[in-house]
């Protein structure tokens, strides 16, 4: 038997009659909040819209976050731009995590964070690369007594 093939919820299959549909909207309001930069849907090469799986679930989440909590589109604007900083920053923790996991304990202990937030792990006595000007911040837990 063969086994079950997982769906991309990122892949563009909805044309924006169907997206609508599957949201609850009507087709002129997904054309608005593509207007707005709501929800950006992937185009063919005739320029239509085609909506993915996540792009109708985000839909959905601004249709709640308007019409239950009654925030207004900069606002929604606002709350979906924090979520996916909220997912890049998690996806950043997670590769930290990866790499403390592949040290050992002695190698641990230094990481370096450069101006754009990008965090790497350093061996004890390597010196982060410093790009451009900028302050070198050393932080030292307190150890417990």
């Amino acid at each position: 038997m063969a086994s079950p093939q997982r769906i991309d919820e990122r892949a563009p299959g909805f044309v924006i009659s169907v997206a609508a549909e599957l949201s609850g909207m009507h087709p002129q309001t997904l054309r608005q909040y593509d207007r707005i930069g709501l929800v950006s849907p992937q185009r063919t090469r005739g320029r239509g819209r085609r909506y993915s799986a996540r792009d109708v679930a985000k839909l959905r989440e601004i249709q709640r976050l308007s019409q239950d909590q009654g925030i207004n589109l900069a606002g929604i604007k606002q709350i979906l731009e924090l979520q996916d900083e909220v997912g890049i920053l998690a996806g950043q923790l997670e590769a930290v995590r990866e790499s403390l996991e592949s040290m050992t304990p002695t190698q641990r202990r230094v990481f370096s964070a450069d101006r754009d937030g990008e965090i790497s792990a350093l061996r004890r006595g390597e010196r982060p690369q410093r790009r451009g000007g900028g302050a070198l911040v050393l932080w030292r837990p307190q150890r417990r007594r």
